[in-house]
Formats: C-alpha cells, structure tokens, sequence
C-alpha cells in the first residue's frame, strides 16, 4: 500500500506515457507481466541517460570551441591594435623629419591600410554579432522542438521561448537590413545568415500554425453547421449564433491571443525579409499574402461546409447562402477582436474584416471552379455533340445571376468598413468576387459570354421581327434640351440587353476581363443591331429607290435608331469605366482586342473608347443614308422641273394672271409632301441636315440650269422668277428666318438681276471685285455678274 501511495496521480502524466501504461496494461493480464514491463522501462531509461549525458558532453565540446573561437578573434583584436599603435607612432616620427620628401607618397597607402583594417574589424564584429543571434534563433527553435516533443511541458513555456525566437529574428533582420543597404559587398555574408534563419523559420512556422491549429480545435472552432437548414439559410436576419472567439475565457483566450501575435509577428518578419531580398524587383505582387492567422480560421470552415455543398450540386443558391450566413456571422468578430491584435503586431496594410471576407470567398470560388462549373462545361459540351438541348445553359445563367447577387452582398459587407472600392484597383476586387474563377479559366469566361449572346439574340429577334416596334416612338427620349429624338421602340430593346450585358460585365474583377467579355458579348449585340439597319434600309432603296413614303419612313426610322445609339455610345464613352475598357491594350492572357473584336482599326484608336468602332459605324450610316434622302428628294424635284427649268424663253414673255409658273407648281408641291413626311418621322437634328442639304443642292440647281443657260430676262420675266423664288424659299421658311441665306448664288443672282440698268452696267464695264464687295455679291464670280448682266434686258 505504501508503494501505490508513492504513485503519481494520472493527470500529471504526459499524453505518451497515459498512452503506453494503457496499451501494455489493458487487462488483468498483463498485470503477470509488470515485472518484465518494468525491466524494458529501466533499459530505456538507461539509454536515454546515456543519450543526455552523449547530448551534454556535445554541448561541452561545442562550447569549447566556441570559446577558442573566440580567444583567436580576441587575439586577432590585439593584433590589429598593436599595429595600429605601431603605425601611428611610425606617423609621428616621420612627421618629424625636416625635408619631408617621401611622406606624400606613403600617405595614401596608409590610409588604404587603414581603412582595410578598420573594414576587417567592422566585418568581424558584424559577423559574430551575427553568429551569436543566429545561434540563439537555433536554440530557441530547438527548444520549441524539444518541448512539443515532451508533451508534459508547459504550452505557455513554449510560447515564451517562440516569442524570444521571434524576438531574436526581428533583431537579426534589422541588421541584415543596415549591412546590405551599408556593405553591400558583404552579400555573401547576409547570404549565409539567410540560410541558417531559412532553416530555422522552416522549422518555427509550422510548429506555430500546428499550435494555432490546436487551440482552435480546443476553441471548438469551426463552429457545428449541421443544425443549418434551407429555411435558416434564406433569412435576412442573423440567428443567435455561438461565436468561439467571443466565448473564449481565461487562459484559454491568453494562449490564442498570444499565439495569434506570434503568428502575426512572423508574417511580418517573414514579409520584411521577402522586402530586403527582393529589391529591385517586382515587390508588391509577392509581399502581400492572405493573413495566415485568418487562413487558419477559414480552411476548417470550408472544409465542414462542403459536405453541405456535395448535397447541394442542383441548388447552388444553398450554396451562397451558407458561405453568405458563415461571412456575415462572425465577420464582427474579426473588427472587435482580432483586428486590434494584427495592428499590435504592426502587421500593415491589412484588414482582418477584409481578409476573412476574401477568403471566404476565395473558398467559393475554389469549390465553383472544382465542383459547379466542370459538370455545367460537360453538359454544354454533351448538348453540342448530341444537339439535344438540355437545362445546362439555362442553369450556367442561374449561376451567374447568382454569383452577381452574392457579389453585391459581399461588397456591402467590406463597405461597412469604410473601403470604397470604387477607388480600388482591380486586386481588391479580385480577392472578394466569385467571378475571380474567370481569371484563372478565360475559357470559362468566353462560353459565358457566347451563352449570354445567345440569349440575348434569341430575347431580341422577335422584338426587332415586330413591325410596330420600328414605327412605334420612344417617349421622352431626347438627345438635348430640345430635340426629340424619335428613335423606334426596337432601339430601347436593344440598349436595355446591352445594359445588361454591362451589368453583369461589371461583376468581373478586372479591366482585362471586362473588356474580354463586352467585345465577345455586348459589342457583336451592336453590331447585329447595325447589320439589321442597313439591311432595312437596302430592302427599302431597292423594291422603290426611296421614291415612296412608306419607303422614306422606313429608312428615317433606321436613321432615327442609328443616331440614338450613337449618342448612348458617346455618352457610354466619357464614363471612365468605359474609358478604362478601351486604353486596354489586351488581356491578361497576352492575346489582343483585335483578336475578339474582329476589327481591323490601328489599335492605337482603342484609345478613344472601346465603342469606337461602332461609333464610326453608326455615324457613317446615319450620314450616308441622309444624303442619300437628300438625293432622292432632289432627284424628284429635279425631274418635276425639268420642263421649268428648259424654258428659257418664259421669262421673255408677259405672265397670264399666275403668280406663279405653273410648270414649278408640281414641283413645289413634291417638294413640299416629301419635306412634311420626312419632318414628322425624322429627328430634328438629322432632319435639319436634310433640309440645308436640299437647300444647298436646290440653289445649285437652279442657279445653273436658270441664270447660267443664257436666258435672257425681260421685266415680266424677272417679275415671275421672282415669285416662283418667294414661293420656294417659302417652304423653307417654317424651319429658318432666312431661307435666302441657304439659296446663296439663287439670292444673289436675283439681286443682280433686279439692278437698276445704270448701276447693273457699272458692274459690267470693269467693276470687278471692288464693285461686287459694294453691293453685297460675295459668293459670285467676276464671269458669273458678266453673265448674268448681259442676260437682263430692260423693256422699260
């Protein structure tokens, strides 16, 4: 009995020695054999005598040589001071001699001299400076291993011997961060210490992620999923959940505060070294790294949660709902407590709310890129080898729609923290979007994008089919203040997909890939809508060569469409996300625009937009079509006056009660219907090109098939002309105050011609430009007045 006394208690046991007493005395037994068992545990107790005593005399021995290393630099120390006493009293007795010759050149040679030695010294302090916080790094590291060996030690000792070592690092980096910006020839120096610490952080880094791994599973940490339901999933509200880091108490919570400050410490150590070695390169893409303390939280969360998802392959908005709740639920714990921890350990430029979000995310994307997307890629490619359509496009768009709606809820959850991502560059948007699967797979990205084109065609086809759609008006759109634009209702279908389109651009992490996906998906969108215009527009001019109003409405229509859309590009390109799209030069993958736009404009013109190109598309259709009115107009105009305009014999007779020639009536009268049918389905804008235009081509007209073929004009003549011009320029009127002013050569001409004899003939005999500048002829020439005057006879 006094022996079993004698035993200790079982709780003060290490895990090792509980384990083997209960593997070797398992049942009554083995009690017959204690005897034996007790003799096998005296010879391993032996031997790890023997090991201790083999390990101290080790020590013994690599302390002696280490205190002769040190006597020999010691004595090396000497050495240099007495040559440096011996050189300066040789100084001081040279100094003495009279002549002086000699001394100049020595000097620099015992400067040299001096200043090697004072380098070797330098050097050798530097070195064993070092050497001796190297070597207490490497004890420290081992002692941590010597301790997690021996389960019965205390954590807390543990964890005070991994701070010193991290202690003892910082200290080491901060002078090998002054001798390589100092002595930068001493790089094999720093090289060699970099070495010995690359080692010894192999070894303490996984030994305090393994420790972090052990308090949170005595945390409790991941917290149970298994109670989570569809219904508990799709409430707006956060249910009371059990957060393990805010019901930590005691030491508990010490000893994961204080390995979290570790763990922080030796990323901000690690990430300090990387800076230093890493100058002149490329330094930012390889410092910042996912908080390894918070990567330790997420990755057993992610783990239990998919075995949620592998349930849940047909119902992916399960999916974001659970990695939503998890987020959303204990992201307040990462501001309140952990936050503070991280700026403790001056770990800069992170945010523990920003960091827990994007690694959730990154989570996500993992499991959509692994699990969801293959299995929707094989159905698409089993549906285009069978032509058996199937749901997987339509499940690839629920998908999408998806992943955008979570995005957004996302965002919201890192604005709370005062980060405007609008502001920042595309790596912060990367590491919270689940569209940053695309960045890695632009495969992926192009089947969407051909998916979504699809989609958006078929949405469209019986819309632009619909007759009424191209006839029926847009209300309230307008292209300024005060110009109605008239566009058809087919050109709102059209920009409200692409609008879409744009929108889900936007859910994209990068410029590359959203200009990737516009050129693939919104911009073939456009140019369908282009090649559905010009096709009306051709129907039209060849069934009738625009001659009926049915066919003039139709193409004002198109031209109308045609214009809206080149305004809503214009107004598209000034945004700067645009902007950004077009001075994209290409992508990430190293393949040009040219390449998926499909166009063939100098890429230095990606400049002005990435609309460019279908800018100058519809503005070049808009104008030649225009003109192509303007022609037609003139062309009939031109045919119902011929018979006017031969007759040069009718301004030599007396008129019979008409005002006006009766063979301009049918003329004016064509003229007058084309313009109000035009007018009433034409935008102002396009419309007042027209009608300037038309001006412009009518004053040619008749001013070269009337004043300059040699009809000679009498009084009556004169009077008549005058008339048929007032009721021309008439129709004109409704639309300028002026409309001499857009009849230059008609209006001067006239003038001319209504000159009194003596002042006509004033322009004849030589007046030349001086006298044309007197009366107002500015856009005639000399032969022209000549001409015309000898053309006007006076009856009178």
């Amino acid at each position: 009995m006094d022996s079993l006394q004698g035993l200790p208690r079982l709780s003060t046991l290490s895990t090792s020695a509980s384990s083997i007493l209960n593997a070797k005395l398992g049942t009554d037994h083995y009690l017959t054999q204690a005897s034996s068992l007790v003799s096998e545990f005296l010879t391993q107790c032996d031997d790890l005598d023997r090991s201790l005593i083999h390990l101290n005399r080790t020590l013994e021995s690599s302390l002696a040589s280490y205190a002769s290393f040190s006597d020999r630099i010691g004595s090396l120390f000497g050495d240099v001071n007495s040559k440096l006493t011996d050189l300066r009293s040789s100084c001081c007795s040279r100094s003495f001699l009279s002549d002086g010759e000699g001394l100049g050149e020595e000097l620099p040679a015992l400067a040299k001299e001096v200043a090697r030695v004072e380098t070797v010294r330098a050097y050798a302090e530097i070195a064993s400076k070092l050497d001796n916080l190297v070597g207490d790094i490497e004890d420290a590291v081992s002692s941590t291993m010597n301790k997690n060996l021996r389960k019965d030690s205390a954590p807390r000792n543990s964890e005070e011997i991994r701070l010193i070592a991290i202690k003892t690092l910082k200290l080491t980096e901060d002078l090998l961060t002054s001798v390589s910006k100092t002595r930068p020839q001493w790089a094999r120096l720093v090289s060699a210490v970099d070495h010995r610490i690359d080692r010894a952080l192999a070894i303490l880094r996984p030994q305090a992620i393994a420790d972090h791994r052990a308090l949170l599973t005595s945390l409790g940490w991941p917290p149970p999923l298994s109670n989570l339901t569809s219904s508990s999933l799709d409430t707006t509200k956060s249910s009371e959940v059990l957060n393990p880091l805010f019901t930590m108490q005691g030491d508990l919570k010490h000893q994961y505060c204080e390995n979290f400050l570790a763990l922080c410490r030796l990323q901000e150590l690690q990430r300090q070294r990387k800076y230093r070695q890493l100058e002149g390169y490329n330094r930012e893409v390889a410092l910042h790294q996912p908080l390894w303390a918070i990567e330790e939280l997420v990755n057993p969360v992610s783990v239990a949660s998919q075995r949620h998802f592998s349930k849940w392959i047909d119902k992916p908005e399960f999916i974001f709902a659970l990695v939503y709740k998890i987020t959303r639920d204990y992201v307040d714990s990462m501001d309140e407590l952990l936050q503070p921890m991280v700026d403790e350990a001056m770990l800069t430029g992170y945010s523990c709310r920003e960091e827990w979000i994007s690694s959730m995310v990154a989570s996500l994307s993992t499991y959509l890129a692994k699990e969801i997307f293959p299995v929707y890629v094989g159905q698409l490619e089993e549906e285009s080898m069978t032509g058996i359509k199937s749901q997987a496009r339509t499940s690839w768009l629920h998908l999408v729609d998806l992943m955008v709606s979570f995005d957004k809820r996302i965002k919201s959850l890192v604005e709370q923290s005062g980060i405007l991502l609008s502001l920042q560059e595309d790596g912060t948007l990367r590491k919270i979007s689940s569209f940053s699967v695309f960045c890695d797979r632009p495969d992926w990205l192009d089947l969407w994008a051909e998916i979504e084109l699809a989609d958006t065609l078929e949405k469209l086809k019986p819309e632009m089919d619909e007759e009424k759609n191209w006839t029926k008006k847009v209300q309230g759109v307008v292209l300024s203040n005060s110009d109605d634009y008239k566009c058809p209702a087919v050109s709102g279908s059209i920009f409200r997909c692409v609008s879409s389109l744009i929108d889900q651009c936007r859910s994209l992490p990068t410029v590359s890939l959203r200009s990737r996906f516009l050129r693939l998906a919104g911009i073939p969108v456009l140019k369908n809508f282009y090649d559905c215009l010009l096709l009306r527009c051709q129907e039209a001019e060849g069934l009738t060569a625009l001659t009926d109003d049915e066919a003039l409405v139709k193409v004002a229509n198109s031209i109308n469409a045609a214009h809206y859309a080149e305004h809503i590009l214009k107004e598209w390109s000034e945004d700067v996300f645009f902007l950004e799209m077009g001075l994209d030069q290409g992508d990430e993958f190293g393949e040009s625009i040219a390449e998926y736009s499909g166009s063939n404009i100098p890429i230095e013109e990606y400049g002005n937009g990435i609309f460019h190109e279908e800018i100058i598309k519809f503005e070049d259709f808009r104008t030649q079509w225009v003109e192509k009115i303007s022609i037609v107009v003139l062309r009939g105009f031109d045919a119902r006056s011929r018979d006017y305009l031969k007759n040069r014999k009718q301004w030599q007779e007396r008129s019979e009660g008409w005002t006006v020639s009766k063979t301009l009536v049918g003329a004016l009268d064509y003229l007058q219907g084309k313009m109000s049918v035009i007018e009433e389905n034409l935008n102002k804008l396009d419309f007042a090109v027209i009608w300037r235009s038309l001006a412009s081509g009518l004053d040619r007209l008749i001013f070269n098939g009337i004043l300059m073929s040699n009809a000679k004009f009498h009084d009556d003549g004169l009077e008549r002309f005058g008339y048929d011009l007032d009721v021309l320029f008439g129709v004109f009127r409704a639309w300028c105050l002026r409309p001499e002013g857009f009849f230059p050569k008609t209006s001067e001409g006239l003038k001319l011609l209504k000159m009194e004899k003596k002042q006509l003939q004033g322009g004849r005999t030589g007046g030349g430009e001086k006298w044309m500048k007197e009366n107002g002829i500015r856009h005639l020439s000399v032969a022209e007045v000549e001409k015309i005057g000898k053309n006007r006879v006076f009856t009178k």
